[in-house]
């Protein structure tokens, strides 16, 4: 997946001449574009932003937060590098933007060598907030979107790369499985070495036209890198931003620097005018169940749509497959039809 720097575009990719035209008529999914981060997109009520004025004011109520989660002048600690402490923050104004994109600033850090840290951090957006539990510190049954920063492998049977970045949707219907490390309602996934690291480390994740998409800039290029991309979500407006990390036996400084929301000028068809999106339940419409993912050794995950490069790539392979049969096909009868020639 090519990726673009922060803070500018990352145009869909695709061929306009010769006969590939029609080959990548449906690449128009294969990429994300990124919103620049002008701030007239900027929506300042769903978003975090140092200094944090808002943070439990009566006066600028836009946030709140619980548990072991500590404000510092430059990051929210939502669990210090302690054993079972569990913290979040939520948005206090429910969101009716149809489509958004979220840029996370995060640091996860810690003491801990490797896989002797845990357990990782959520991002949400969901109906619930402030309700505490098991799932990263917040509720599980939640309704609604919620994307995984595991940095702790829980099942020691898989073969998959931590930390690792997973997507769930859910209606309320499904509980999270941390003995699996969530795998069996996973849509999509990627690894992602994001721990300790000395220079900043983003996430973004973009909701637009039942589309989303996760990228990760952790390698310090200043461009993102393709993690998640998938069709067919359905998510309601009117739900709540929030954040939550949780540690067990294991632990780790889980820090947000910043959230900020962007607005994205999206046209919708005309017969999504009178949807009601408030009344939408959370759904995803997927090729296959999530419960027939399977890890490969690589670490990462093989579920949901192909992507546009996977779609172009196997594509193009089977052009090529089909041209080289062709030639060889034509060297063979020529030499048959000599062969022939000789008999008379």
């Amino acid at each position: 997946m090519a990726a673009a720097p922060r803070g500018r575009a990352c145009p869909a990719r695709g061929l306009v001449s010769g006969g590939l035209l029609l080959l990548l008529s449906g690449l128009r999914h294969g990429a994300a574009e990124l919103t620049d981060g002008n701030n007239e997109h900027l929506k300042r009520e769903h978003s975090l932003i140092k200094p944090y004025q808002g943070l439990g004011s009566s006066s600028m109520p836009l946030w709140d937060f619980q548990g072991s989660t500590m404000l510092t002048s430059q990051y929210v600690r939502l669990t210090p590098d302690e054993r079972s402490k569990e913290g979040s923050i939520w948005n206090r104004v429910p969101c009716f933007l149809k489509d958004w994109e979220l840029h996370v600033h995060f640091k996860i850090h810690g003491a801990g060598k490797k896989n002797l840290h845990g357990d990782g951090f959520a991002l949400w957006y969901t109906r619930e907030r402030l309700i505490p539990g098991p799932v990263f510190g917040s509720k599980d049954n939640f309704h609604g979107l919620a994307i995984f920063l595991d940095t702790y492998p829980n099942d020691e049977a898989t073969e998959r790369v931590f930390p690792y970045i997973s997507a769930m949707v859910n209606n309320g219907s499904l509980p999270y499985d941390h003995s699996k490390d969530g795998r069996l309602t996973e849509l999509a996934g990627c690894t992602a070495d994001l721990r300790n690291r000395n220079h900043d480390t983003f996430l973004a994740v973009r909701y637009s036209r039942g589309r989303l998409t996760v990228m990760t800039d952790v390698e310090d290029k200043n461009e993102w890198k393709n993690c998640i991309d998938i069709v067919g979500v359905r998510l309601p407006t009117g739900y709540f931003f929030g954040a939550s990390a949780g540690t067990g036996d294991l632990s780790d400084n889980h820090d947000i620097i910043s959230m900020k929301l962007f607005q994205l000028m999206v046209e919708h068809p005309p017969e999504e005018e009178n949807i009601d999106w408030t009344k939408i339940e959370p759904s995803v419409s997927l090729l296959k169940s999530p419960k027939d993912n399977v890890d490969d050794p690589t670490g990462n995950f093989r579920s949901g749509p192909l992507t546009g490069w996977k779609v172009f790539l196997l594509l193009l392979c089977a052009l090529l497959g089909i041209t080289v049969c062709a030639v060889v096909g034509a060297v063979v009868f020529q030499r048959r039809q000599e062969r022939n020639k000789r008999f008379y």
